[in-house]
Order: structure tokens, then C-alpha cells, then sequence
């Protein structure tokens, strides 16, 4: 017969292990963020606004791009590969990181020849990314690699020596004073942490199974790049219209304001890397607090990010320039809608997580399209009628109405799962 205090310790050990995963999983946002707002911060006052507002462009064309990997890559396998067996787990991370440099690969190339015939610095710029996108994903498929395998440490780790490596690069770049430079620099660097991460992992990329891997997992790897490339689309939308719009500065102003919410919109971006595969465990082995666990982890990031921006509201403006230099006039003006905007997303991340663990890739697909229709809808149409600050208040209002869709849909997942599981409440 167990005592009351035998049958705790497991329990205990599960939520201990748990916490141990994420806080491996926050240190590595925390160095991603750290690096992308130090990136953001030294090309804008080393740049001006128009050109950072062509940076920002390159910045979110990467964005896209690393959603097409993720979806036909490494959301699978996080999905389907989290706490499996070891052989498993290396077979499945040769193919989808194969799958990660063979997107690289093919759309570098593209965004290669496309910059060279636009010209200019900005085809200058795009040609630039095509050169450094293989080892950008790269980069990232380890990250997801690790986390699906529970070791965050690894994960951490190659995220320090990517900053390591940024550091001189910087330098070098702020010698050359061009966009291009900082591309090179910031995508170079991140090509060492790539090749960092075969050590690590000991683990070679196979291209040749990216026929394999596509065909074991289509049916969730084509709805999931629907769906990451609706998020990065959108956005990608929403910048050029508002630079059409408005000007290119003004995706510059933009892109300051969304640098002072960095360490939140960062996690809000890599988000999945910790949480998907954390929900996933909870649904295998406590399927009843998957709900609680999404409204938690939700709830936290827009507590977090309200918080964050109520303290930037503080900040003296001696401070901003300081930091942001130029853009700071204009980006500090955006704080608050850019904040509300953050805080709603980072309430859906809660749901989206859920929807990912249990499988549900035809409602978090559903859900995703409506999100970044909104988006679009929002931020153009309020460039149209406020300029920038009414499109940071329309994207505003778009977080607040896909969040509120994430949650209808996780209730129903969560219903159609386990039929006796309460219902979450939606906030």
C-alpha cells in the first residue's frame, strides 16, 4: 500500500521537470531576444529611419520565410517527436532539418535573383538575405530540435554563441554603414551557431529526406504552412501597404515601437518552441489541465506584456533617444497601441498551443486565417484612415478578435477530445 507522501513525489518530480524545461526555455527567449533587440537597436541608430524602415522590410520578408520552414519542418516534429525515443527522435531530426536548409536553399535563391534585379538598396538588401537564409533556418530547426527532445540547455547554448559571433560581425558592419552589411553580419553569425548545432546534436541535416518527411507528415505540415505563412503574410502585408501608404519610414516607426516591447514579442515569435511541445506532454499524461495550462501560459505573456509597456511609458525621452536614437520621437508614440496589440496576441498564444498539441491543425488553421485577415484589414485600412498610429490601433483591434477566436476553438478541441474535460473559460 503507498502512502499519501509516495504518490505525491512522482507528481511532484513531473512538475519540477516541468519547470526545469521551461525555464530552459525562457533563458534561450531571452538570449534570442536579447540578440534581436540588440540587432534591431544598433542598425537603427547606426542606419537613420529610412534606411532601417528597408532593414525592417528584409527583417520581415526572413519572417515569412522562417514560417514556411516551420510549418513544413519543424512543427511536425514537434508535434509528433516530443519525449520519443532517442533513435526516433535523431531520424526525425536529420529529415526536418534537411527540410529546413532545403527551404533555405530554394528561396534564398530566389530572393537572390530578385534582388539583383530590383536593384538599389533595397535589392541590395534582398540579395543579401537569399545568401544568409539556409543557415538562419537552420539555426532555427536545432532550436525546435532540442526542445522537442526536452534539452532547452542545447538550445540555450547555440542561441549564446549565435550572440557571441554577432558581436564582431556588428562591428564590421557599422564599419561598412550599409544595410546589406548588418544583413550579412547578423545572418553570418547565425550560420556559425548553425554549425555549432551539428556538433551538439551530432546530427548531419539530410536533404535527401525531405521526400520522406513531407509525405509522413502532409497532412499536418501543408495546414501548418498555410498558417505560419498566414502570420508572417499578414505582416508582411501590412508593411509594404503601410509603406506604400505612409512611407518607408513609417515601417521604420513601426519597427522601433515593436524594438521596446522586444523581450515579449520575441517570446510571442519563438513561443512554440517551449510551449507546444510542454502541451503536448501535459495532454499525453494529464489531459484534463491542458486547459488551465494554456489559460496560464496565455494570460502570463499579456500580463507580462502590459506590464512591460506600462514601465516604457516612463521612460524619459533623453532615455529613448539614447537607444533608439531618431526613430524614438516617432516609434515612442506607438507605445501604447503597440502594446494592447502584443498583449492580445500573446492571450491567444495560450490557445494556439493547444490547438498544436492536440492535433487540431484544420481549427488552428481556421483560426490563424481569420487572425491575420484581421491583421491585414486592420493595419492597412488604419494607415488608410490614421496613418501610422491608426494602423497600430487597427492591429490592435485585429489581436483583440483572433485571440477571442483561438479560445472558441480550443473549447471545442478540448470538448471534442475528452468530452467530460470542463469548459475553459474564454476570456
Amino acid at each position: 500500500m503507498t502512502t499519501e507522501g509516495e504518490t505525491t513525489k512522482p507528481a511532484r518530480s513531473a512538475r519540477r521537470a516541468v519547470a526545469g524545461r521551461l525555464s530552459w526555455g525562457l533563458a534561450d527567449q531571452a538570449a534570442s531576444s536579447l540578440s534581436n533587440f540588440a540587432v534591431g537597436i544598433y542598425v537603427a541608430r547606426s542606419l537613420g529611419l529610412t534606411a532601417f524602415g528597408v532593414f525592417s522590410l528584409a527583417w520581415v520578408t526572413y519572417g515569412v520565410v522562417l514560417n514556411v520552414s516551420r510549418g513544413l519542418a519543424t512543427d511536425p516534429l514537434v508535434v509528433r517527436f516530443s519525449g520519443v525515443p532517442e533513435a526516433s527522435w535523431r531520424t526525425a531530426v536529420s529529415r526536418s532539418s534537411g527540410t529546413s536548409l532545403g527551404v533555405g536553399a530554394v528561396i534564398g535563391a530566389v530572393c537572390l535573383v530578385a534582388g539583383l534585379g530590383i536593384g538599389g538598396d533595397l535589392g541590395t538588401a534582398f540579395a543579401g538575405l537569399g545568401v544568409m537564409l539556409p543557415g538562419l533556418l537552420l539555426q532555427d530547426a536545432w532550436r525546435y530540435a532540442f526542445f522537442a527532445a526536452g534539452d532547452g540547455r542545447k538550445a540555450f547554448v547555440n542561441d549564446v554563441v549565435w550572440g557571441v559571433a554577432l558581436v564582431p560581425a556588428m562591428v564590421v558592419a557599422a564599419h561598412v554603414g550599409t544595410v546589406t552589411a548588418f544583413l550579412l553580419a547578423w545572418g553570418g553569425s547565425a550560420a556559425v551557431a548553425a554549425g555549432y548545432g551539428c556538433l551538439q546534436s551530432g546530427i548531419r541535416p539530410r536533404p535527401a529526406g525531405v521526400r520522406e518527411w513531407h509525405r509522413d507528415h502532409r497532412d499536418l505540415g501543408y495546414r501548418y504552412l498555410v498558417e505560419n505563412v498566414g502570420v508572417s503574410g499578414a505582416s508582411q502585408l501590412r508593411a509594404y501597404g503601410l509603406g506604400a501608404i505612409v512611407g518607408v519610414g513609417a515601417v521604420g516607426e513601426i519597427r522601433g515601437a515593436e524594438l521596446l516591447l522586444g523581450p515579449f514579442l520575441a517570446v510571442l515569435m519563438g513561443l512554440s518552441l517551449v510551449t507546444v511541445a510542454e502541451a503536448a506532454r501535459v495532454l499525453r499524461h494529464a489531459p484534463r489541465r491542458l486547459g488551465t495550462f494554456c489559460l496560464l501560459l496565455g494570460g502570463g505573456q499579456a500580463v507580462g506584456a502590459l506590464s512591460w509597456g506600462a514601465a516604457l511609458l516612463l521612460v524619459p525621452d533623453r532615455l529613448g533617444e539614447l537607444v533608439l536614437g531618431d526613430v524614438w520621437s516617432s516609434a515612442s508614440e506607438l507605445i501604447v497601441p503597440v502594446t494592447l496589440g502584443v498583449a492580445g496576441a500573446g492571450l491567444g498564444t495560450g490557445a494556439a498551443a493547444g490547438l498544436r498539441a492536440l492535433a487540431a491543425a484544420r481549427r488552428s488553421l481556421r483560426c490563424q486565417m481569420f487572425a491575420s485577415a484581421c491583421y491585414v484589414i486592420g493595419g492597412i485600412g488604419g494607415a488608410v484612415v490614421g496613418g501610422t498610429v491608426g494602423s497600430a490601433w487597427g492591429v490592435a483591434a485585429a489581436a483583440a478578435c483572433g485571440s477571442a477566436v483561438w479560445w472558441l476553438q480550443l473549447r471545442s478541441a478540448l470538448r471534442e477530445h475528452h468530452p467530460s474535460i470542463p469548459e475553459v473559460r474564454t476570456p
